[in-house]
């Protein structure tokens, strides 16, 4: 099944052709058109099934669909730094021809949390974070949760 059946916006599929990404995986198949219609939804697939894609593109096309102050409106929480790194990545490459430029933050705990606290500051749309660093921020009252309107667990 190609990307453009599962009703993703242009933009999108423009971008995954570039990166060439041709047919969906069934994780995608089955999770993209849920997210994109506000469900709930609890996915499970092996490493390497493209589940990150399955939850990033659909948010990427709602954030697209808002407009507003720049402010935290998704968190992934995953549990380690690589994997946070990994996701956010993923998260910048999919949207990078976005129509509204979005903002991508990971917060782990090993790297500058003024840094990081500073990125905050200046307006951020999708956090993804590993447990202790979201904690330590939320605790210090940096890290407003008050948008939020997407959350995931890695």
């Amino acid at each position: 099944m190609s990307f453009e059946s599962l009703r993703l916006p242009e933009f999108l599929t423009d971008t995954l052709a570039r990166l060439r990404f041709v047919d969906a995986t069934p994780i995608q198949r089955e999770a993209i058109p849920h997210i994109l219609a506000g469900s709930d939804l609890v996915g499970i697939a092996q490493t390497g099934t493209g589940k990150t894609a399955a939850f990033a593109l659909p948010i990427i096309a709602q954030l697209n669909a808002t407009t507003g102050p720049r402010r935290v409106e998704v968190l992934a929480v995953v549990p380690t730094r690589e994997l946070a790194l990994q996701v956010a990545a993923s998260f910048r490459k999919f949207a990078e021809n976005s129509p509204r430029k979005l903002e991508v933050l990971a917060l782990i705990g090993g790297a500058d949390i003024d840094k990081q606290i500073r990125s905050l500051g200046h307006g951020v749309d999708v956090v993804v974070a590993t447990p202790g660093r979201l904690i330590d921020l939320v605790g210090r009252s940096e890290l407003n949760l008050e948008y939020l309107k997407i959350r995931n667990s890695g």
